[in-house]
């Protein structure tokens, strides 16, 4: 009964508040968004079902607000999302699933490892997906209003994806802002790049191992990444190296034998690669910091996640993976 009680007095504060702000009702939100997704040609009956338990979920909103805000350095970061033990995890199921991850590697021209790095990265490995139920996470932050164009898109491209019967309305969760399964696409990604692999009708991202890794390929392959290249490498610099030249940015981006003539050299000291690559010079914290040249498969994984930290760590387990399994397991160029 107080249960109850505590969610009724909270549903009546948002009416309230939402009157203040001039807003209007969430019941009477969810009503224009039926209207919405019915002109968009959803059908009635799938639109009511879709709707049926819809909640304001405060926890979502909570957990928007209360992002963290403090700031680590690259080591503490690289130590907290790829330990040791996630290491050793992700090199024991690049080898249970190998056969698969190369057939995928050589079908979207992507190596094998980055595609468990960024599965490791994004869910550890499937183990961390979300239970936040889809449609009331993503109604809620349209309705809450600080991105609703954005949130209202991705909420349509859910229903989509419930109408075409990819995942079962109650097994249909993800995290608080809507990415999903076990790739963490949000929902408009999932329709641009996700991926029925064994062909079963179904774009299995939740479950279904296969469909988690070809989706990732063809993710990265679609958006440019090169499998007879790698990511790049962590260099050293010379006492009085200009910094100015360092950033993502096109512009900045020199031939290996620029960089090495301005007396870049690989973390060991070596010459760098004498292949003619193009690459940019990162700082994700600072010249005292770690140092990247990174070549085009990092930029076209800026796509994915905008963070040169994500980034980091996705290309520093990969290069874990590749150190931990047998070499003559790897078949894909560029490895």
């Amino acid at each position: 009964m107080r249960k109850w009680m505590l969610g009724l007095a909270f549903f009546t504060s948002q009416a309230v508040l939402a009157q203040t702000e001039g807003k209007p009702s969430f019941e009477d939100y969810v009503q224009s968004l039926k209207v919405e997704a019915i002109q968009q040609g959803f059908t009635q009956t799938f639109v009511d079902d879709a709707f049926a338990d819809v909640s304001f979920l405060q926890r979502s909103v909570k957990a928007d607000k209360n992002q963290p805000e403090f700031k680590l350095t690259l080591d503490k970061y690289l130590s907290t999302r790829v330990p040791e033990w996630k290491v050793q995890q992700a090199v024991k199921l690049y080898k249970e699933h190998q056969s698969v991850l190369e057939d995928i590697g050589k079908k979207f021209g992507v190596q094998p490892r980055f595609i468990v790095a960024l599965w490791g990265n994004e869910s550890n490995f499937g183990k961390i997906q979300g239970n936040f139920p889809m449609i009331s996470a993503l109604t809620t932050m349209a309705y809450d209003g600080r991105r609703e164009d954005l949130f209202k898109k991705q909420l349509f491209a859910a229903l989509k994806i419930l109408n075409e019967g990819h995942i079962e309305k109650e097994k249909f969760v993800g995290s608080w802002a809507g990415a999903m399964g076990q790739s963490q696409f949000m929902p408009t990604s999932f329709l641009s790049y996700a991926y029925d692999y064994d062909g079963d009708g179904k774009k299995d991202i939740w479950g279904n191992q296969a469909d988690v890794f070809a989706s990732i390929a063809n993710y990265l392959s679609t958006v440019g990444w090169d499998a007879s290249q790698t990511w790049g490498r962590q260099v050293k610099l010379p006492a009085g190296f200009d910094t100015s030249l360092t950033g993502l940015e096109k512009s900045k981006m020199r031939t290996l034998s620029e960089w090495q003539k301005l007396g870049v050299r690989r973390y060991d000291g070596a010459d760098l690669p004498s292949r003619d690559l193009m690459a940019s010079m990162i700082m994700p914290d600072d010249a005292k910091g770690r140092i990247y040249l990174v070549y085009d498969n990092f930029h076209t994984l800026m796509n994915w996640n905008r963070s040169t930290y994500f980034g980091s760590a996705v290309c520093y387990l990969s290069d874990k993976i590749k150190a931990g399994i047998d070499d003559d397991s790897v078949s894909a160029p560029g490895q």
